[in-house]
């Protein structure tokens, strides 16, 4: 699930109790289903997930025999390039995989079906989900415009054999600490972990920063246009951070807080220590194949790419916990994707049959069947991390966050197009050190001025 957004106390995501609506709990029956036919159309993009989906198309389509589901998959680009097109020219697909950054503005314009008299009708429950997660998808005039399908994390991952050759244990990884001063114990490690191409370790004396073999951690990306969701939100967040004013629906953003500024600063310094790789070297590339190259030992990301990092070749790979900053919590991003419906979609009833269902316990169990994605529901988060330690996969590091209460909120705002117009260009200059972390504090006017015009 690729990141996009988002930001506000943790704790109160994970402490939101949401009212039942009562009855069904959204299986694929119900309602109006015997009068819904005809094909429906179905976009997501990731690949991982697919079997995941096609598996939940057979289900359904043994209940619902007049509905036939066609599915589609494409990149994160080509996804929302294709998407907004389709929302113009009418040739949208029915049902689509919905992001939080995303679907403000397709609310706004009136691009997406609500909910709301198909929930009610066919009492379809909201209160099955992960605390919090179906009132994301709630919009300030109280219209529902998606139901959730799952949830994600980030974590740690690491190349085990680089971790062991430095003679750090993987408990030490679990319980890594971090300041913006300098570094803690996570630094430390970032640090010991880096090897120039003379075997010497970036906290050796002679130590090259110019020609670097291995970074102790690699960078993605700047995260300018998705609140550095998988990049530095967990630093800046345990550092006591909060993007928005308020989540969701804030109007003020907070890029210029001190405490974001001097994350960045750090976060920045790690390049110009050498124990990170150069804004410019991440173009056209993937952490996780960078890992599989024997490029970088440690990595951050979400749980959404678990697949994409153990299935490199030549290396076995672990996860640990985002670190303790100085609140003296970890953190992460929470984030939950959703399915919904295009307001031009032809046959609207057959379309929320098939929302419906993905949205159901039925649905969500088959996902985590396959162990690619925590599904939204607990029950079906229990199966995948049941399914992910089958494969070796240690999925603790990720679901931490949501047992301890220490996620905090994708900034759910509008104007989120706009803002990633004005906060990636202005990430990439402090980043690529054309421009200083102060810039941010202009950058965050300019993002402030959408909601006062």
């Amino acid at each position: 699930m690729k990141p996009t957004f988002r930001a506000a106390a943790g704790a109160a995501v994970l402490a939101v109790t949401l009212a039942a609506c009562g009855g069904s709990s959204g299986g694929g029956g119900g309602g109006d289903a015997g009068k819904a036919e005809g094909q429906v159309t179905y976009w997501l993009w990731e690949a991982a997930q697919l079997p995941a989906y096609q598996a939940c198309q057979k289900a359904f389509e043994a209940k619902n025999p007049k509905i036939k589901v066609k599915i589609e998959q494409y990149g994160w680009d080509d996804y929302w390039s294709k998407l907004t097109t389709g929302f113009v020219s009418g040739t949208a697909p029915d049902v689509f995989t919905d992001h939080l950054a995303k679907y403000p503005e397709f609310a706004n314009k009136g691009q997406m079906e609500p909910l709301d008299k198909y929930i009610q009708r066919d009492k379809v429950r909201t209160d099955i989900y992960q605390p919090g997660l179906a009132d994301l998808w709630v919009t300030q005039d109280k219209k529902r415009y998606g139901l959730p399908k799952d949830w994600d994390t980030i974590a740690i991952f690491y190349n085990k054999k680089m971790v062991k050759d430095a003679g750090i244990s993987e408990q030490q990884l679990q319980n890594l600490t971090w300041n913006p001063k300098d570094g803690g114990t996570y630094e430390k490690v970032i640090a010991h972990l880096t090897v120039d191409k003379s075997g010497k370790r970036g906290d050796e004396p002679g130590f090259d920063k110019n020609n670097v073999k291995v970074y102790g951690l690699g960078l993605e990306g700047s995260g300018g246009n998705n609140a550095g969701q998988g990049q530095w939100s967990m630093y800046a967040a345990s550092n006591g951070w909060q993007a928005t004013d308020k989540n969701p629906w804030g109007t003020h953003y907070n890029y210029d807080d001190p405490k974001l500024q001097e994350t960045i600063a750090w976060w920045k310094g790690l390049i110009d220590k050498g124990y990170m790789n150069k804004l410019e070297t991440t173009v056209g590339v993937t952490p996780d194949t960078q890992m599989g190259a024997g490029k970088f030992a440690l990595s951050t990301n979400g749980d959404w790419t678990i697949s994409a990092y153990y299935g490199q070749k030549g290396i076995e790979v672990g996860t640990a916990p985002t670190p303790i900053g100085p609140t003296g919590k970890r953190a992460s991003m929470f984030n939950g994707l959703a399915d919904s419906i295009f307001a031009g979609a032809k046959n609207k009833e057959a379309a929320w049959q098939w929302v419906k269902f993905l949205a159901s316990p039925e649905c969500e169990n088959l996902v985590g069947e396959k162990g690619v994605v925590f599904p939204a529901t607990p029950e079906g988060t229990e199966i995948a991390a049941k399914k992910f330690k089958e494969k070796g996969v240690d999925v603790d590091a990720f679901t931490i966050q949501v047992k301890d209460k220490t996620t905090f909120l994708f900034p759910i705002t509008d104007h989120a197009a706009d803002i990633g117009a004005i906060m990636q260009p202005a990430f990439d200059a402090v980043m690529s050190g054309k421009a200083p972390v102060s810039s941010l504090s202009q950058a965050n006017k300019q993002v402030n001025a959408l909601f006062n015009g």
